[in-house]
């Protein structure tokens, strides 16, 4: 069984479709799924991230309104953005596997590569001191988005 985090989630995805963005009450969202607002706080803040594709906007008052905003690159700046992103102070396993998911989602990584390389950058396969591992999982990543842009400026994983 699906937790509420994943059903706000499904619904705010199924809601957007093909749009580019979706506004929404935060309040009318809470009651919908009968949790706190807070709740739609943390699935917004940990699943609608630039890592995952979106940025949120968000107007307080009159029942707190939303809007999701997907954003939209062409591959090659998106890998370019994420190269910058993921050098700066060293990169956890959620994050990644979210950079992961968003190369899927874009289809510059097949599934299956998608869950090999979630599988090379997690924490037991990454054999370093604890505090070594965020920076060797950046390099690494850094390492694949480099690949992706050059073997043919982002283009499709056959």
């Amino acid at each position: 069984m699906a937790n509420i985090s994943d059903l706000i989630e499904a619904f705010l995805l199924d809601t957007l479709g093909d749009d580019d963005q979706l506004c929404i009450s935060r309040n009318e969202l809470a009651n919908y799924f009968s949790c706190a607002p807070s709740q739609i706080n943390y699935v917004l803040s940990t699943r609608f991230t630039p890592e995952r594709g979106y940025t949120i906007e968000s107007r307080r008052g009159g029942g707190g309104s939303i809007t999701v905003v997907r954003i939209s690159q062409p591959p090659h700046e998106m890998l370019e953005e994420l190269v910058r992103q993921t050098i700066a102070d060293g990169l956890s396993y959620h994050r990644a596997c979210q950079i992961i998911d968003r190369m899927e989602d874009e289809r510059l990584l097949s599934n299956e590569t998608a869950h090999v390389l979630k599988a090379a950058l997690c924490d037991k396969a990454l054999v370093a001191p604890a505090v070594a591992k965020d920076g060797l999982r950046a390099s690494i990543m850094k390492s694949v988005l480099l690949y992706l842009l050059r073997a043919g400026d982002g283009a499709t994983e056959n």
